[in-house]
């Protein structure tokens, strides 16, 4: 299986191809100093076997900000440190940090734009990366990730709409690269050759006139160009449609293109994927084989399976789904894929963040810090003796379903899934709910629906699916006396 073959990337040899992309936690002090938290959420996806783990952003500079790791002096290297040899010491799992320089952002909705910096303000920010990757290298990390991506410094100088008008020109692409060319050497002449430095940017930046895949195209070429090392790739999360909320400084993921940053449960699987293949393809024509990582909505092995044997990506980022169940990769090398807690795409994480609150997910059992341990051992859970008991009911536009509690095996139960099928079409995962009731609202009259439930515990042991129920939805234009559905039961 592809996914779980090693990769070296400049000296790097990742255990596979899966990694968790940089995702704010909020478990670090307004202090920039890595704390135990911040140490107990990375080692957990290191016991998960997650290939390369990329550190949550961290800041090059000393500038006010929330909660927010730091590399910006000498003194926050001993607990960097202490992260990586905790990583290090868990399995093979590879650790990088994410570094970032951001500006100004008020609680009136104002905003510093790159516009404001002057000549000596972009030749220190240019230091301040350098300095900053060669902490990352003495506090023992195995790589640097420059942060090029969403609202931030040097996406913004990337941006279709850069308004400088010097060096930097955003009228023109060459302009428009020149600051992360400079970021570039900076770095490598702090770092060497010899030690990976990849880099996040957008695919798309998914604002009005922002640029495209054509244009990310070109940027990825230039940073083959420049030496980067691998390139992982996202999409939106911008401050030009960001909503203001009175009192708060804006969060670059409150509008459209933050949608397309973190697609929700209503965008289809993989919405990003022809992105990373068609940018992966033009470098690779160009002679250049630095590794693609593809992100947004992966989390079936099958799905991500694909896409590197395809070769439309060499390494596949998954943060909500990890996030979910750290063990991904660990359940399928055992055979255990069954057993994955799925993400479910509700995006409470995303609303956490917006909110300042310590982020965790909805589908670990309430007020876990982070992910439940792994459990190999023991009974999972299981259905009364009479069975689920799953009804399906129509009413006001939506499929109401209700069933019997699960018995706990070995552990208590964490919730339920909610498998549909339209049509019988494939079974999927629409749903993660801890209660014995959901209401379908997205079901269309005219299509035939067969719902069946799981159970299962923190650790993703799982019930056997439960007995199906067949629901055939009246259609509008039909006669009023056949608007009544017709419910069928059977053994799934």
């Amino acid at each position: 299986m592809k996914l779980l073959e090693p990769l070296t990337i400049n000296g790097m040899t990742l255990p596979n191809r899966v990694a968790v992309p940089a995702m704010v936690t909020r478990l670090s002090g307004e202090d920039g100093f890595v704390n135990r938290d911040i140490i107990d959420r990375y080692v957990r996806y290191a016991e998960g076997e997650v290939g390369l783990i990329v550190v949550e952003a961290t800041a090059v500079h000393g500038n006010k900000s929330g909660p927010l790791l730091r590399l910006s002096s000498d003194e926050f290297i001993p607990g960097h440190r202490d992260l990586v040899r905790r990583v290090h010491d868990a399995s093979a799992s590879k650790i990088v940090p994410q570094i970032i320089h951001f500006l100004k952002v008020a609680r009136s909705g104002w905003r510093q734009t790159i516009d404001t910096l002057s000549t000596d303000d972009i030749e220190r920010i240019i230091q301040q990366f350098g300095a900053a990757a060669a902490r990352a290298r003495e506090a023992g990390y195995d790589g640097v990730e420059l942060h090029s991506a969403h609202a931030y410094t040097l996406a913004s100088f990337l941006s279709r709409r850069n308004p400088r008008r010097d060096e930097y020109d955003g009228r023109m692409l060459e302009g428009r690269l020149a600051m992360f060319g400079r970021v570039m050497h900076s770095v490598r002449r702090q770092v060497g050759n010899d030690w990976p430095v990849g880099v996040r940017f957008l695919a798309e930046e998914a604002i009005k006139e922002g640029y495209t895949v054509e244009d990310a195209k070109l940027i990825a070429l230039r940073m083959a160009q420049l030496g980067v090392d691998y390139i992982s790739l996202s999409v939106g999360g911008k401050f030009e449609d960001a909503i203001h909320r009175p009192g708060q400084p804006l969060y670059p993921y409150t509008g459209y293109s933050g949608d397309r940053c973190m697609p929700g449960d209503w965008y289809p699987p993989l919405p990003h994927a022809h992105l990373a293949a068609a940018i992966k393809q033009f470098i690779n024509a160009k002679g250049f084989t630095l590794p693609v990582m593809s992100v947004g909505k992966i989390n079936a092995p099958g799905d991500a399976e694909h896409l590197l044997q395809s070769g439309q990506a060499d390494m596949i980022g998954m943060a909500r789904q990890l996030l979910a169940d750290p063990d991904w990769v660990k359940k399928l090398r055992t055979g255990r894929s069954d057993q994955i807690v799925r993400c479910i795409y509700c995006n409470v994480c995303k609303q956490l963040d917006e909110n300042f609150r310590e982020v965790t997910c909805f589908l670990w059992p309430k007020g876990l810090r982070q992910a439940p341990p792994d459990a190999v051992d023991g009974a999972g859970p299981r259905w009364p003796e009479g069975g689920a008991g799953l009804t399906a009911v129509f009413e006001k536009g939506q499929v109401r379903l209700s069933w019997a509690k699960a018995e706990a095996g070995a552990a208590p139960i964490a919730g339920y899934n909610v498998y549909r099928a339209e049509d019988g079409g494939e079974a999927r995962v629409t749903e993660a709910v801890k209660t014995t009731k959901h209401a379908d609202r997205t079901v269309l009259g005219g299509l035939r629906y067969t719902y069946y439930i799981r159970g299962h515990d923190a650790a993703g042991r799982a019930t056997p699916p439960s007995e199906a129920v067949r629901i055939d939805l009246p259609c509008p234009s039909a006669e009023p006396a056949s608007l009544s559905p017709k419910v069928h039961h059977a053994q799934h």
